[in-house]
């Protein structure tokens, strides 16, 4: 069913990216399979956020830190239990990890932007302030985008539904590894959570 314009009206609207950045998709990644699974959903974003940026619609990107020791992030989690041992292994550079936070050239960050770190956690609304800062804006439905359809979109998804937004999903402005099941994601988890769309189908309504 195609989109109500209201619905994403600029007004109110956010798109929310989750770890479009450098460490994860881009050319700071450990992750082979995900930037090769993604290269294809960052151009899609990029030219969502370009209609968004000209349509006025908030721009927000939420990006994964960490300290160079490691203070403050989560060890409770089998991904992250890996990323302490590795950083056990090798000492970190602090120039590596800012360059691991920074959103993909691609997409880029303008002065209208919005840019959120979090320490901790696998998803965007988990104590990082977003809903507060979306809730300032006088945002009620919030684009989500970015990766993955394993963890980190679902969990914005669903965090975000529980707070009472109205949610958009782009089918090719998210991904997951492998894709077949990113798509399985979003047909059978999150179609009864948020409304499925198109990148295009966007640009159009706001255009």
């Amino acid at each position: 069913m195609p989109l109500d314009r209201a619905l994403v009206d600029p007004s109110h609207t956010a798109i929310v990216m989750n770890e479009i950045q450098r460490g994860t998709v881009g050319d700071r990644s450990s992750l082979p399979l995900l930037v090769a699974a993604a290269a294809p959903m960052v151009g899609e974003v990029a030219r969502l956020v370009r209609a968004g940026r000209a349509a006025g619609v908030e721009i927000v990107h939420c990006v994964a830190a960490s300290r160079v020791d490691m203070k403050g992030s989560m060890g409770n989690t089998v991904f992250a239990g890996r990323a302490r041992k590795a950083a056990g292994e090798k000492p970190r550079d602090p120039v590596e990890l800012a360059e691991f936070a920074e959103v993909v050239p691609e997409i880029g960050v303008e002065p209208g932007d919005l840019v959120i770190s979090r320490l901790h956690g696998m998803s965007p609304m988990t104590d990082t302030g977003l809903d507060l800062i979306l809730r300032n804006l006088g945002v009620s439905t919030i684009i989500a985008a970015g990766v993955s359809l394993n963890v980190g979109v679902i969990g914005l998804v669903i965090e975000a539904a529980n707070r009472s937004y109205d949610v958009v999903v782009p089918r090719d402005g998210s991904v997951g590894v492998p894709p077949e099941y990113g798509e399985m994601v979003l047909a059978n988890s999150l179609a009864i959570v948020a409304r499925l769309s198109s990148v295009q189908e966007l640009i159009d309504l706001w255009s």
